[in-house]
């Protein structure tokens, strides 16, 4: 191809969503793009450099496994392992597509909000009631974006109440860098809220997946937590 010799392909590399790692012969990392940064906060590099070994080809070449890997709330369908060499070997993951509601968002029903206002007080109202301690760790300069704030409000309070028994609550609230979903055919950046414990109720989950799912909110339930994505609406 004419003038391919001189095309920078780390750009093409650095702006792709897959998570890829090339790693030495020992297990350093030689290069990894934007998106293996991110997530490389959630894995180790020697467990992703150990899953290269086990899924590569045979021989020099590429190979494609389609396997269910869970890093957090990264969620991946599939992972291809190339080398050609033994200096040298590649992985990259393809992230599953998240799930969202076919309904386009109703504006109507959006207004633009502070979302650390509504997080306070739901907190408030919460500690009316229990004497669980909080650790809290919000971004202050985020700025007012277009939410349900009554149907926010009432799914953060059912989300709370799972937490009654708990003794201690980590709530985290910030932008997730690198991350996005797409929202009536648009890219919208993602606030992240998380809810965390050692242990919580789970007898509501379903109410508080249906809810979140009406506002277009991704929802992850797992044994100690909760995570909410909300797309980050400003138009």
């Amino acid at each position: 191809m004419p003038g391919s010799e001189s095309t920078d392909l780390t750009f093409f590399l650095d702006t792709d969503n897959s998570p890829f790692v090339l790693f030495d012969r020992h297990g350093s990392i030689v290069y990894l793009n934007d998106a293996a940064e991110i997530l490389l906060a959630y894995v180790d590099k020697r467990e992703l450099f150990d899953l290269a070994l086990s899924y590569a080809p045979n021989d020099f070449g590429t190979r494609t496994t389609p396997m269910e890997l869970h890093y957090r709330q990264l969620n991946f369908y599939a992972v291809t392992v190339a080398y050609q060499d033994e200096e040298q070997i590649g992985i990259r993951l393809y992230y599953r597509p998240r799930t969202r509601s076919n309904q386009p968002v109703d504006p109507s029903r959006l207004k633009m909000t502070n979302i650390n206002t509504i997080l306070e007080a739901s907190i408030a109202l919460f500690a009316m009631e229990n004497s669980t301690r909080f650790d809290l760790l919000t971004d202050a300069d985020l700025p007012e974006f277009k939410l349900d704030q009554n149907g926010f409000s009432k799914l953060l309070r059912r989300t709370l109440h799972l937490f009654r028994a708990s003794a201690d609550l980590h709530i985290s609230l910030t932008m997730a860098v690198g991350e996005s979903i797409m929202i009536d055919h648009k890219r919208r950046p993602i606030v992240r809220l998380t809810i965390q414990a050692n242990g919580r109720y789970n007898d509501e989950d379903r109410t508080i997946k249906a809810l979140a799912d009406e506002m277009r909110i991704i929802t992850l339930l797992d044994e100690h937590r909760i995570l909410f994505d909300i797309p980050f609406i400003q138009e």
